[in-house]
C-alpha cells in the first residue's frame, strides 16, 4: 500500500471536522493511536474517504505499481473537479432572481465549514463573491481569521468594511501613500523635463492604479463611497496637501466612467465636478458651460450648505486651479483686444468665484463655516485693470522687439518709461489668494513667452504672495521648467537676482522650495557666473532636518558639478505641449 501510509490530502480546522464530515489529520491520528490493526485501519480510511467511482478502485493498485502516489492523484482529481465547481459557481452568480439566491446560500451552508481548508477554499470564496447579501455569521468568521481575510475577494470585503471601518483604512493608506508619492515624483522629478504635471488629461489621470483600485473598493456602495470621501478630507485637513483634492474628484469621475449609478445620482457634486472636467479636458469654458456652472453653485439650497465644502475641493485640485487661472488670463488678452473691462465680462467673474471658493477650501473644511467667501469686488474693478495695464506695457515692449530698427527706437521712452509693477496689482498680490493666483498665472504666461523683462519686472513681486502660494509645489515646478528654458539667461548677473536673491531665496526656509531650486540650478549651471553658483552651493546646503530626498539630491549636484565637464544637453522644447497660457480665444467664446 504504497501510497496508504501518506499524510492525509486536507489540513481540516480541528473545531470544522465533525460539521464538514471530512475526517482530517486529526480523527486519523485518534484512530491508528487507539486501533489494534494500524493497516487495517488505514484501509478502512481510504475506503471511507476515498472516490467512489468502482471502476476506479482496480485503477489505484496499477498506479501503485507505476509509482504514482495516491497523494498526487487525489489532488489532480481535486484542482480539475475544483475548478469545474467554481467555474458553475460563477454561471450560476450571473443568473438572476431569488433561485439563484438560494442555490448559492444552500452550498454555502454546505460547504463553510470546510473554509479551512486551503485546497478547498476557493470553492467557498467563489460563493461568497457571488452572494448579494452574507450573513453576519459567515463574514464574522473571515474577520476573525487573518488568512481566510486575506483570501477574501473585494466583492466580500466590501461587505466587510461597511462595519469595520478601521479595516478599510488599513486598505486604503497605502494606496493613499502612493499616490500622493507618485503625485510628488512628478513635481520633483530633477532628470525627466518633459514629464510635466499639468500634461495628462482627466481621463488619463483617473486611469491611474490607485484611482481604479479604489473605485473597485468601492464598487456601487454608498456607504464605503463616503467613508473614503471622509478619510481625503480628514487627510487634507491634517496636510494641507491639494492632492487629495485631486483624488477626490478623480474618483468620482472614476465612478461616472463606470456608470455606478447608485453613487453619481446622489452625489450633489457629480454634476458640477462632470461639467468642470469637460471643461479642463477641453480647454475652455464657453457661454453655455459657464452657465451651467453658476448655475449649480446657486442652486444650493438652504440646509444643503455642506455641499460646498466638497465643491470647494473639487475647485482645490490643482489641475482645477491651473484651469480657471490660465482661462482668467486667456479673457483678459481678449478683454485687452477689444478694449473691454473686466466686470462687464460674466464669464471671467465666474472663473474668479470659483477660483476664490477653491481657494478658501481648507479654511471653509476646517471651520465648518460652509458659506461661499465674497469675491473681492475690488479684485475685478482695481486689481484686474491694473494687471491689464502691466499687460499692455509687456505687449508694447513685445511689438517693439519685432519693429525695423529705425521704427523701434521711436519707441524706446515708452519701453523705459513703463516703470515697476503697479501698486494695485503688488497690494493685492499680498492681500488676495485670488489675485495672486492670477499673477502667478501671468508670470507663467511671460516664462513661456520667454519675455526676459516682464519676467523680470513681475517675479519679485510674487515673494510677498498671499499665504506664500507662489512657493507652492504645482506652480513652481511649471516656472523651473520654463526657466530651464531660457538658460541663456542665466550668464546675466541681473537675471540671476531677479530669480535667486528676489524670489527663490526668500522662500528657502521650505523645503520643497529648496528642491526646486536644486531642480533648476542642476541644469542652468554651466551658465551661472562662478561667484552666484558658489553662493547657491552654499545657500541651497540642507540641515539636520530636511528630508533624506534633499540630501541626496544635494550630494548629487555637488558631484555633478564638480566632475561634470560637457555641456548640458539642449532642454526638451514646449512646443508639444499646449501653452498654459499663451492662446487666446476669439470673441464668441465668450
Amino acid at each position: 500500500m504504497s501510497g496508504g501510509r501518506q499524510r492525509s490530502m486536507f489540513t481540516v480546522h480541528p473545531n470544522q471536522q465533525s460539521e464538514s464530515g471530512i475526517h482530517g489529520q486529526t480523527y486519523l491520528l485518534e484512530t491508528l493511536t487507539n486501533c489494534t490493526d494500524p493497516l487495517k485501519a488505514i484501509e478502512e480510511f481510504q475506503v471511507d474517504n476515498g472516490i467512489h467511482l468502482p471502476s476506479l478502485r482496480q485503477m489505484l493498485p496499477l498506479l501503485d505499481l507505476h509509482g504514482i502516489r495516491r497523494l498526487d492523484f487525489h489532488n489532480s482529481i481535486l484542482e480539475a473537479l475544483r475548478d469545474k465547481l467554481v467555474a458553475h459557481i460563477e454561471e450560476i452568480g450571473k443568473k438572476e432572481g431569488r433561485d439563484r439566491d438560494r442555490k448559492l446560500k444552500d452550498m454555502l451552508a454546505k460547504s463553510f465549514p470546510s473554509v479551512h481548508i486551503k485546497q478547498l477554499r476557493p470553492i467557498i470564496m467563489a460563493i461568497l463573491k457571488n452572494i448579494s447579501h452574507i450573513d453576519d455569521k459567515y463574514l464574522n468568521v473571515l474577520v476573525k481569521d487573518t488568512e481566510l481575510y486575506k483570501d477574501t475577494d473585494t466583492e466580500v470585503k466590501r461587505q466587510i468594511w461597511k462595519d469595520n471601518q478601521s479595516l478599510l483604512v488599513n486598505e486604503v493608506s497605502p494606496l493613499l501613500t502612493q499616490y500622493i508619492r507618485e503625485k510628488e515624483n512628478i513635481l520633483f522629478d530633477h532628470n525627466n523635463l518633459t514629464n510635466l504635471f499639468f500634461t495628462p488629461s482627466p481621463k488619463l489621470r483617473r486611469q491611474g492604479e490607485v484611482v481604479q483600485k479604489l473605485a473597485h473598493m468601492i464598487g456601487s456602495s454608498v456607504k464605503l463611497y463616503d467613508m473614503v470621501l471622509q478619510f481625503l478630507r480628514t487627510l487634507f485637513l491634517r496636510t494641507h496637501n491639494v492632492h487629495y483634492c485631486t483624488l477626490r474628484a478623480e474618483l468620482l469621475m472614476a465612478l461616472h466612467d463606470l456608470e455606478i449609478q447608485d453613487i453619481i445620482s446622489i452625489d450633489p457634486c457629480h454634476k458640477f465636478t462632470w461639467c468642470l472636467d469637460a471643461c479642463i479636458r477641453e480647454r475652455n469654458v464657453d457661454v453655455k458651460r459657464s452657465r451651467e456652472l453658476q448655475g449649480f453653485l446657486d442652486s444650493i439650497k438652504r440646509g444643503h450648505e455642506t455641499v460646498l465644502g466638497d465643491l470647494s475641493m473639487t475647485l482645490c485640485d490643482p489641475y482645477a486651479i491651473n484651469f480657471l487661472a490660465t482661462s482668467t488670463i486667456r479673457i483678459l488678452h481678449h478683454l485687452i483686444n477689444n478694449e473691454n473691462l473686466p466686470r462687464e465680462n460674466h464669464v471671467l467673474v465666474l472663473l474668479l468665484r470659483m477660483l476664490s471658493l477653491g481657494l478658501s477650501a481648507w479654511v471653509m473644511i476646517d471651520t465648518q463655516d460652509f458659506k461661499e467667501p465674497k469675491l473681492d469686488s475690488q479684485v475685478v474693478t482695481k486689481f484686474m485693470p491694473a494687471l491689464m495695464s502691466l499687460m499692455v506695457d509687456d505687449q508694447v515692449r513685445a511689438l517693439n522687439t519685432k519693429m525695423p530698427p529705425d521704427e523701434r527706437e521711436s519707441a524706446i521712452t515708452i519701453i523705459e518709461h513703463s516703470g515697476p509693477v503697479p501698486d494695485a496689482v503688488q497690494a493685492y498680490i499680498q492681500e488676495s489668494s485670488v489675485a495672486c493666483t492670477v499673477a502667478m498665472y501671468y508670470t507663467l504666461h511671460v516664462a513661456k513667452a520667454k519675455d526676459r523683462l516682464a519676467l523680470m519686472r513681475i517675479l519679485g513681486s510674487l515673494a510677498n504672495c498671499d499665504h506664500d502660494r507662489a512657493f507652492e509645489d504645482p506652480f513652481l515646478h511649471f516656472l523651473v521648467a520654463l526657466l530651464i528654458q531660457q538658460v541663456e539667461e542665466f550668464a546675466a548677473e541681473d537675471f540671476c537676482t531677479v530669480i535667486f536673491d528676489e524670489f527663490f531665496c526668500t522662500g528657502l526656509s521650505r523645503e520643497n522650495v529648496v528642491r526646486h531650486v536644486l531642480k533648476l540650478v542642476w541644469h542652468v549651471y554651466p551658465k551661472l557666473p562662478p561667484s552666484r553658483l558658489s553662493t547657491l552651493t552654499k545657500v541651497l546646503q540642507p540641515s539636520s532636518t530636511h528630508d533624506e530626498a534633499v540630501h541626496k539630491l544635494y550630494t548629487d549636484f555637488v558631484e555633478k558639478i564638480s566632475t561634470d565637464t560637457e555641456p548640458p544637453p539642449e532642454p526638451p522644447s514646449f512646443d508639444y505641449l499646449e501653452s498654459p497660457l499663451m492662446s487666446v480665444p476669439t470673441p464668441s467664446h465668450y
